[in-house]
């Protein structure tokens, strides 16, 4: 993994998962996090998490459709949980490992865009 700041994450593509390699170490994961702002990670190191509120149902929805829009070009899915009308939580890990890699966070920062952090 090279040294590229979060403006390079947001125009990396995803690399296929199937034979990706190895899951990352929670603490390379660590690492990663520092470059996309308003994240969390598990306490198992396996996941990376958002919560987002909207301004209304439509207006959630619409966002959950852009991030779906970018996840299927990138071939890398996100779990998004909708709950209260506006508010969702999205989840990224690479189910083919199991556990973190690069992709979580090239999507991580992609979706920060979306939501205009």
């Amino acid at each position: 993994m090279d040294n590229k700041n979060k403006e390079d994450l947001k125009i990396m593509k995803c690399k296929p998962c199937e034979g990706i390699g190895k899951s990352l170490t929670k603490d390379k994961a660590l690492v990663l996090l520092t470059r996309v702002t308003h994240w969390n990670i598990s306490d198992n190191g396996k996941m990376i998490f958002r919560e987002y509120t909207s301004k209304n149902f439509i207006s959630a929805i619409n966002l959950i459709n852009t991030i779906a829009h970018v996840a299927e070009e990138e071939g890398h899915h996100p779990d998004i949980h909708l709950t209260n009308y506006k508010q969702f939580r999205i989840e990224l890990t690479t189910h083919a490992l199991p556990g973190l890699a690069e992709n979580d966070f090239i999507i991580a920062a992609k979706i920060n865009e979306i939501l205009s952090i």
